[in-house]
């Protein structure tokens, strides 16, 4: 298998996802591919079982270094010039969209531990996150223009919105690797944990989230991607739209009882 797909015993209704080529540098083949979109459209059809998702990148040295330049971009290139490619390299490419969360919902909150580099496609998948972790040896880079290729992932529609315009145009028209500390200081990551810590900091952050009403959780995720390009005024009626429903629920009753017998909620999703 190129990619784990794990329900930690230890940690409820989160799943734990690994690219696990490290010897290619967790490069995504088309196997990795279909492999990671196969356990995306798994999560987000897993309903309440799964309320958040760890992904993260096997050994240490690299998180995810990208597609994978001797199979994925050569294929890539010889479609589009009208070429016939081999059919498993055409599922592969055919998983693209899905495996980097491109136009897919994932449907619940996603963590990244980042163990390592991540380049192109490795850093378009940590943009498709809500919260990243990295090691110090993580680094950060969007190779695409040093190879002739557009990036077609998130980058030139998520990176200027979430790290500013000068730091996403320097990643972006550059090609150059930035560190782990650097990528913290331009907001690119939550924070730089020591690389033995990384992963068990990744799966407290989405247990707390797990733990939380799991309604309000998908509420709030929406709206922040939904309210983001909106006018303020409309922005303000929608935030209201979504939150208005919550308060009747029999979580929202349940949170109040709770804090005032001052016990753990008991979330039914409802």
């Amino acid at each position: 298998m190129s990619v784990r797909f794990e329900l930690p015993a230890d940690h409820p209704q989160v799943a734990l996802v690994t690219l696990d080529r490290p010897d290619k540098a967790n490069a995504l083949d088309p196997r990795a591919l279909r492999e990671l979109a196969s356990a995306w459209r798994r999560i987000a059809a897993a309903g309440p079982a799964i309320r958040c998702a760890v992904l993260t990148g096997a050994g240490a040295r690299a998180f995810c270094a990208g597609m994978d330049m001797r199979s994925t971009i050569p294929a890539s290139q010889a479609l589009a010039r009208g070429e016939r490619i081999d059919p498993v390299e055409f599922e592969g490419l055919r998983a693209v969209s899905t495996a980097l969360l491109v136009d897919f919902d994932l449907g619940v909150p996603l963590v990244c531990a980042i163990n390592g580099h991540a380049r192109a496609a490795g850093l378009d998948l940590a943009l498709a996150a809500e919260i990243r972790y990295a090691a110090p040896q993580a680094s950060f880079a969007l190779e695409e223009v040093a190879r002739g290729l557009y990036p077609t992932g998130h980058a030139t529609v998520l990176l200027a919105r979430q790290i500013g315009w000068v730091h996403a145009h320097e990643l972006l028209l550059t090609a150059r690797a930035i560190g782990a500390e650097r990528a913290q200081r331009i907001g690119l990551v939550n924070d730089v944990v020591p690389a033995e810590q990384l992963l068990a900091r990744a799966l407290e952050t989405a247990d707390a989230i797990a733990a939380n009403a799991p309604l309000a959780v998908a509420a709030t995720r929406r709206g922040v991607r939904e309210l983001l390009g909106l006018p303020l005024r409309e922005a303000y009626r929608r935030q209201e739209e979504l939150g208005r429903p919550l308060r009747a629920t029999r979580d929202a009753a349940e949170a109040a009882r709770a804090f005032a017998e001052r016990r753990a909620p008991r979330w039914e999703g409802r």
